[in-house]
């Protein structure tokens, strides 16, 4: 060698020959932070599948340099490098195959010839436990252990992240056993090379595990301080059992560190590590500062999984609160096949809302009502929370109660908004100290004999209605405002009304809430789906469903539609019409009391034809006469409603006007203006109080009509079939609802509805718009409850 110059030159070898024989990653880009060049060690690193030449052109973030945030950290990255100064960083990276591993970069510009930065050049390498920045990994790892474990308040998902973290860069094998009362239940077990024990070696998650005296985690555990074990080949300890001994040595166990975990005072379980022959590593055993880092982390993972603990028990107290306010049992119906799904959010990594990520106010309902109808409910209080859970058990229970009275759906609607908005917080001196809660709602009455559906809603979503193979959304002629919105100063805001529409033979409705189709991730992470992307999936995914004819396929097919994890609870109901016609038999008598036995004859002889047992037959046409009987009584006694009331009042005379004759014209009704003379035809312009059907009299004055012949009274026998029941309604022009009253000893009457009560299943009264209906039911056989 003659001069420094002509060495170097002598030493020169190819780039390509050094970067892909380097142990250490490198990876080029340019100013834009897209791949230029990545070597083998970075391929193998980074665990990328296939030809590394794919990735020239990419964005550096999709190596997975950092796990969390990478376009954030990239992006900060690049903007100190790109300025001229280097960056150095311990962190976490998520490779190819998903898991996790803690590296140490160091990035430097990358200037061209002219003293311009053209990009970056980044080195990297697996952060180890034995070399010149030990102490600065150890660091790192505490950070990175502290920032995943505040990521969940899932006590399955904070020890998945605790395994990850570990294996396999501090330990080929994890163990995390957790005391569950009395008993210790092996809760996480992660291997490194992706090793599996042979079959009744080691517990198993979920499984029992016992740890002998002697054995280094019940000393952990009995000394309340972490214990490590240089070499195992130097040292015994008792396995809990000779197959576990079998397996150690099968995976070549050579070093352990067994920490309890301890918080707050109390022994939650007892985390070990162990080092074996599975990896190729520098140290295979070890030492004091590697006892005190797991130490170190042992103490965090027990206050994570103690909070998350805590947690656990709150969420199942919420869920299980939720669930008890929902219908625990769906009746049996006629004539319709439902299937429901209730199910609670998951609690998400990035939203940190702890327990308000899991219950919110939706809920469903069916509700038995008169004659075999049913009352169909499907709402979503807003808001999260056992706020929210507690809300909505009184709105539902003050449905409930509002549909017994039989009223229309908007009527029950009108008075669950007062009901809402008297939920409003109270104050002091009764004012009020908040907003009332607010809520969507659909009610539906069906009825499967006419196939009549009848509804109103509250600003719920409209259901889809699956008819012929076509699936469509229900169209709503009013959508109505939100349960409670009125409450806040908008008085003016349309009343409720409702609508009513066939349903078709084997048609389905698929009631849902927001939570189905609200926010849903992506499958690729890009986002979120819109509402009508979301809407589309759930059509295509319960038409193709339908075609099994199963309301609960129809069910879990709208469940899983949207793909992707859900922030909010969501409820779904899905109502199926029966496709045959159920039986029934109709007609109207005359209210005369000897209508009374061919009503009765009629309800035998249609008894009879359905297969009723005799005995039931006798028992439910004797309910049908004495029900019969008091329709003939009350409808010949009032009058139909809707029809003029024929009041008689005794005439008024009045003395007659000067130059008035005396006579019919000075006879005026109660209300009636006497003003004079009135011209003939001129009668109902004077005066108003005289009803257009009147007549004038000889001079003028108006005289009340020859009283028009009473329309003949009716009552109406309806009788139908279920599966199990038999169903009688008689319809009468009264609007009196008939209760149930003490009949004296010496009483003619006021018994009869005391016997329907003793012999019927149930019985009630409804109003109607021609007056009211009185209904019973009787189970067919004699041996049904």
């Amino acid at each position: 060698m003659t001069g420094w110059g002509e060495a170097a030159f002598d030493a020169y070898l190819p780039a390509d020959m050094v970067l892909d024989h380097a142990d250490i990653a490198v990876v080029v880009t340019d100013r834009l932070c897209n791949i230029l060049y990545v070597n083998d060690f970075a391929a193998r690193l980074f665990r990328v599948s296939g030809d590394i030449s794919r990735l020239a052109g990419c964005p550096v973030v999709s190596l997975g340099l950092f796990a969390d945030d990478g376009v954030r950290k990239t992006d900060d990255l690049a903007g100190q490098v790109l300025r001229g100064r280097s960056w150095e960083g311990t962190f976490e990276s998520e490779r190819g195959d998903g898991s996790r591993t803690l590296i140490r970069g160091i990035a430097v510009p990358l200037r061209h010839p002219g003293g311009d930065i053209d990009g970056m050049v980044i080195l990297v390498q697996e952060a180890g436990r034995r070399d010149g920045h030990g102490q600065q990994d150890r660091i790192a790892l505490l950070e990175r252990v502290g920032e995943r474990l505040a990521g969940s308040l899932e006590i399955g998902t904070t020890l998945k992240h605790v395994a990850e973290i570990l294996v396999p860069q501090f330990a080929d094998h994890c163990f995390i056993d957790l005391f569950q009362g009395n008993q210790l239940i092996r809760r996480a077990m992660r291997h490194a090379s992706d090793w599996v024990p042979p079959p009744d070696t080691w517990a198993q998650v979920g499984e029992q595990i016992h740890y002998p005296d002697g054995h280094f985690c019940q000393q952990a555990m009995a000394r309340l301080d972490t214990i490590a074990i240089n070499d195992l080949d130097s040292e015994y300890y008792p396995a809990p059992s000779p197959e576990s001994m079998a397996a150690a040595h099968e995976a070549g166990l050579t070093s352990v560190i067994a920490a309890p975990l301890y918080a707050r005072g109390e022994l939650l379980g007892v985390m070990s590590l162990a080092l074996s022959r599975l990896t190729e590593r520098d140290e295979h055993h070890y030492d004091a500062p590697d006892r005190d880092l797991i130490g170190a982390i042992a103490s965090r993972v027990a206050i994570a999984i103690d909070n998350a603990m805590l947690f656990e028990t709150e969420r199942q107290t919420a869920l299980a609160f939720q669930k008890s306010l929902l219908p625990q049992a769906i009746p049996d119906l006629d004539g319709m096949e439902v299937a429901c799904r209730y199910v609670p959010a998951k609690p998400l990594e990035t939203q940190g809302q702890g327990i308000q990520t899991q219950v919110g106010g939706d809920w469903y309902d069916i509700i038995p009502l008169a004659a075999g109808r049913v009352g169909i409910v499907i709402g979503d209080v807003e808001g999260r929370g056992a706020r929210a859970a507690a809300i909505m058990g009184q709105l539902r229970a003050a449905l409930r109660a509002f549909a017994q009275d039989e009223k229309s759906a908007a009527d029950i609607m009108r008075k669950l908004d007062d009901w809402c908005r008297a939920l409003a917080p109270a104050g002091e001196n009764g004012m009020t100290a908040g907003d009332p809660p607010t809520a969507s709602c659909i009610y539906m009455i069906y009825d499967a004999w006419s196939r009549e559906l009848t509804f109103a809603n509250a600003g719920h979503d409209a259901p889809l209605l699956i008819s012929a193979g076509q699936v469509r959304q229900l169209e709503f002629l009013y959508k109505g405002v939100l349960l409670g919105v009125r409450g806040k100063g908008i008085r003016g805001l349309p009343t409720y009304r409702e609508q009513t529409i066939g349903m078709p033979p084997g048609a389905i409705l698929v009631f849902y809430t927001d939570g189905l189709t609200d926010r849903r991730t992506r499958a690729d992470g890009s986002g979120h789906y819109t509402e009508a992307e979301a809407v589309q999936m759930l059509q295509h995914a319960v038409r193709a469903a339908a075609a099994s004819g199963d309301a609960d396929a129809v069910a879990t097919a709208a469940e899983y539609a949207v793909p992707g994890d859900i922030d909010d609870d969501m409820a779904i109901l899905v109502v199926q019409s029966s496709p045959s016609e159920l039986a029934s038999a109709e007609r109207t008598f005359p209210a005369e009391p000897i209508m009374v036995s061919e009503a009765r004859r009629l309800a035998a002889q249609t008894f009879r034809s359905w297969g009723m047992d005799p005995g039931q037959v006798e028992l439910a046409c004797l309910l049908v006469s004495e029900v019969v009987t008091n329709a003939v009584l009350h409808a010949s006694i009032t009058p139909s409603p809707g029809r003029d009331l024929d009041l008689e009042f005794e005439p008024l005379i009045m003395p007659a006007p000067v130059g008035v004759p005396a006579g019919p014209a000075s006879q005026v009704l109660p209300g009636q203006v006497l003003a004079g003379p009135v011209p003939p035809g001129r009668a109902a312009a004077r005066s108003p109080a005289v009803p257009p059907q009147q007549t004038t009299g000889p001079e003028g004055w108006a005289s009340a009509p020859p009283a028009a012949p009473a329309a003949p009274r009716e009552f109406r026998l309806r009788l139908r079939r279920g599966a199990a029941s038999v169903w009688v309604e008689v319809f009468d022009p009264d609007l009196r609802l008939p209760r149930i009253r003490t009949a004296g000893e010496t009483d003619e009457g006021g018994r009869g509805l005391y016997l329907v009560e003793q012999l019927a299943t149930r019985w009630g009264s409804r109003p109607t718009p021609e007056g009211k209906a009185v209904w019973f039911e009787m189970p067919r056989s004699g041996d049904h409850p």
